[in-house]
């Protein structure tokens, strides 16, 4: 989407909420942005101070969530299941929805699969591979979506 320009994706998130707060037009991909930051209230406030939230660093090691990272995970999810790539992606998430009753708690399961998924590949310098990614989604089912 961007590249490996951090600040101009950062700049894109805090201009489409912007954007969105003032009831301007939207382009897709800003509509589709927009959309998750609404579930995520906890992540308003610091979209909402542009300046600061694109050259934040956020640290995991002292406990702190990338909203960044976060909103990508769920755009990503978005686009693996709307292509269903890898294959049958769409079905397990269909599935979890219904297990858990939530469509939003099925993704932030999913996105647990993702971060193992990449870990894995930084780890071991190799291609992400998503038919293990993919088992760890239909393992969140076999485990009753807890």
């Amino acid at each position: 989407m961007f590249g490996n320009d951090r600040r101009q994706m950062r700049l894109f998130f805090t201009n489409a909420w912007s954007k969105h707060k003032s009831g301007l037009s939207l382009e897709p991909m800003e509509k589709i942005i927009a959309s998750i930051i609404e579930q995520h209230p906890e992540y308003h406030s610091l979209l909402e101070q542009a300046g600061s939230a694109v050259d934040q660093e956020f640290l995991p090691e002292l406990g702190e969530t990338n909203p960044f990272l976060h909103l990508s995970m769920h755009i990503s999810l978005q686009e693996q299941i709307s292509t269903d790539r890898p294959q049958g992606i769409t079905t397990a998430y269909r599935e979890l929805v219904m297990s858990k009753g939530d469509a939003h708690a099925a993704e932030h399961m999913m996105m647990d699969c993702i971060a193992e998924m990449i870990w894995q590949a930084q780890t071991n310098n190799c291609a992400p591979d998503e038919q293990a990614y993919l088992a760890c989604v239909k393992n969140l089912l076999v485990k009753g979506g807890a």
